[in-house]
């Protein structure tokens, strides 16, 4: 019996030395419930993240509610060319019809639709812009009937400051006041040419003056003149401060794209200030959907969306 004592006690130890040393390098419980657990935000899927599966790799869009649930996402947000194959094969009903039958399916709230290839609501020629601002209204509809709370929209037009301002309050007003009479909001995110310079963007959104033209800023996206004066490509100019650029977004802001592109050893984005960026966020008061935007090319998309995602609850409180 004496002989044997000593051998249990030295296990017995073994075995609290390997669970303290295991606690000590998990975090504590508190801390793990307040990232985690209890963010000021809620966690949205971008689709634009998963583009390649879904136009490279031919994975079926009308999925996508399915992976974001399985990644641990609580909403989604739709990009509309994505489905331009099902849309001419199906019809235009039966796409939204579907994707809200999924998103129903998986307990996914569906937060917007991000609308390109519509036209141009900056478009000096009134006639065209009107057209723009019809070709968008099918978008409205389809949010409203997927219970969306917004749309995204681009304002290419031109890149003259003074016809551009014209233009974009025209077009956007006229978009704003049919989208009233079914409660969405229209979005302005800084995607490019002058929506990227953010100083014009909000003057031309406080002109409009409706309650909801609101933004969409994005962590990325602040090229403000490529060459040749083409909508994407080559960046010959970029708007000289992003972290001020979104501030001034923030107070009209009814969503927000935490856009990334890589990622060090600690999983800090190499190229945006991430905490910096959320305790901005935060400080607006802002508490709705945060959209994971990945647009790397080192990860594969899942990986870049893991990374994000974990990257925003590590900035949560």
């Amino acid at each position: 019996m004496n002989s044997t004592m000593p051998k249990k006690i030295a296990f017995y130890v073994i075995i609290f030395l390997f669970s303290a040393i295991s606690c000590k390098n998990k975090p504590a419980q508190n801390e793990e419930i307040t990232t985690a657990k209890n963010p000021f935000f809620k966690l949205s899927l971008a689709q634009w993240s998963l583009h390649k599966t879904f136009n490279d790799e031919g994975e079926d869009p009308f999925k996508f509610a399915k992976m974001a649930k399985q990644m641990g996402f609580e909403g989604v947000e739709y990009v509309n060319h994505i489905y331009a194959n099902q849309i001419e094969t199906l019809g235009f009903d039966a796409v939204i019809d579907s994707l809200k039958v999924e998103s129903e399916k998986h307990s996914i709230k569906n937060v917007l639709i991000m609308v390109d290839g519509e036209g141009d609501l900056a478009d000096p020629d009134e006639a065209v812009r009107n057209k723009a601002v019809e070709n968008h209204k099918k978008w409205i509809d389809a949010a409203k009937k997927l219970g969306c709370h917004a749309i995204r929209v681009n304002t290419f037009g031109t890149n003259d400051a003074d016809i551009w301002k014209t233009s974009v309050v025209d077009g956007l007003k006229k978009l704003s006041a049919y989208a009233a009479t079914k409660n969405i909001n229209v979005l302005c995110e800084n995607h490019g040419w002058l929506s990227s310079d953010v100083e014009k963007l909000m003057a031309a959104i406080k002109e409009v003056n409706m309650p909801n033209c609101g933004t969409l800023p994005d962590f990325g996206n602040w090229c403000i003149k490529r060459k040749d004066g083409a909508k994407w490509g080559e960046c010959e100019e970029e708007y000289p401060d992003k972290y001020k650029g979104i501030a001034l977004m923030m107070p009209a802001a009814k969503a927000v794209s935490a856009k990334a592109y890589d990622f060090d050893e600690n999983g800090e984005e190499t190229t945006l200030d991430f905490s910096r960026i959320m305790k901005t966020v935060k400080n607006a008061g802002y508490t709705g959907y945060i959209g994971v935007e990945y647009e790397g090319k080192r990860l594969s998309e899942k990986e870049g969306i893991i990374a994000i995602k974990e990257l925003l609850l590590k900035n949560a409180e």
